[in-house]
């Protein structure tokens, strides 16, 4: 009887066949979606069920915060236009933080709700964690690195988008 020695790097039990490490790359960016989907989630039902927030003035309020980092932001004006409706203001990032959330972790629009993400990281740094210093304490500017895979890549697995990009293939006769 002869016995042979497996030389190959597949395993066959994994994606039929696909390397561990085609499973892990192909899967990468996966965790990052979900921090992402489930932090901005919890942010926009933070601020919604947070009393204090939504209001124009007072401790904790989304006004006075406003007027705290007005004069240490990179773009003073963009605050002010915030100022001029800062409860509008106060939902609408709540609301938009629950959308991007949202199709963040189903994987619906990723592209536009990881642009939208990226968005509000980039008002945020601007605005509120200009003034860190140094610079590395201000987490907004991690969190807009953070997004950018995901405007550059989507999801291409495990989501909604998958779904539908499938779903078009087997209309047109592909596969």
């Amino acid at each position: 009887m002869t016995h042979s020695m497996r030389t190959d790097t597949r395993s066959p039990y994994l994606n039929s066949g696909q390397d561990w490490r085609d499973s892990a790359t192909r899967y990468a960016l996966l965790p990052l979606r979900v921090f992402l989907g489930v932090t901005f989630i919890y942010a926009g039902l933070d601020k919604l069920t947070d009393g204090a927030f939504l209001r124009d003035s007072g401790a904790g309020s989304i006004g006075d915060t406003m007027r705290a980092v007005r004069d240490s932001s990179a773009i003073p004006a963009l605050v002010d236009l915030a100022l001029k409706n800062p409860t509008g203001f106060g939902y609408a990032m709540a609301f938009g933080e629950l959308a991007v959330g949202i199709g963040t972790l189903l994987g619906l629009l990723t592209r536009l709700a990881a642009l939208g993400g990226a968005l509000i990281s980039l008002s945020l740094w601007l605005t509120v964690s200009w003034a860190s210093d140094p610079y590395y304490y201000g987490n907004d500017l991690a969190y807009l690195m953070a997004w950018l895979p995901l405007v550059l890549a989507g999801a291409p697995f495990l989501s909604l988008d998958a779904v539908w990009r499938s779903r078009k293939r087997q209309r047109a006769g592909g596969y």
